[in-house]
């Protein structure tokens, strides 16, 4: 192989990483999502559970166990704000990832992606100084 094909496999192999990482991140946000549905799903049950039993039937891999019905929405609870703390952190990450694509592919840089949202203090102050 010459120099010039050499330099093309390189970038394509440095494109096709780039953007196979994108696609990672988007399936593991996406698989997380499911979870995290799951997980409200399963509140809303134990929260419209009108049983005059105070526990409740838990799937643990491939078992079920009795667990009372508050250790049971405390716990998955925890798993909700756990997945949301790791669906936040991949979408942060996303963003880079995405950035070095386009800088890979040479295209430019996506305006406005870097955004993130006001505040409620910052939107308190906004609307305080509209209001003189």
């Amino acid at each position: 192989m010459n120099a010039e094909s050499k330099h093309v496999l390189e970038y394509l192999t440095e494109v096709e990483e780039a953007a196979e990482e994108v696609l990672t991140t988007k399936q593991q946000i996406v698989d997380l999502d499911v979870k995290r549905n799951r997980n409200r799903e399963a509140i809303n049950a134990l929260k419209n559970d009108m049983s005059e039993s105070d526990k409740v039937k838990v799937c643990f891999g491939n078992m079920f166990i009795k667990f009372p019905k508050s250790k049971t929405k405390e716990m998955i609870q925890k798993d909700q704000e756990q997945l949301d703390k790791e669906i936040n952190d991949l979408r942060k990450g996303l963003k880079a990832k995405v950035n070095h694509l386009n800088e890979t592919q040479g295209k430019p840089e996506l305006r406005g992606y870097n955004l993130s949202p006001l505040s409620a203090d910052e939107t308190r102050a906004i609307n305080s100084l509209l209001k003189r």
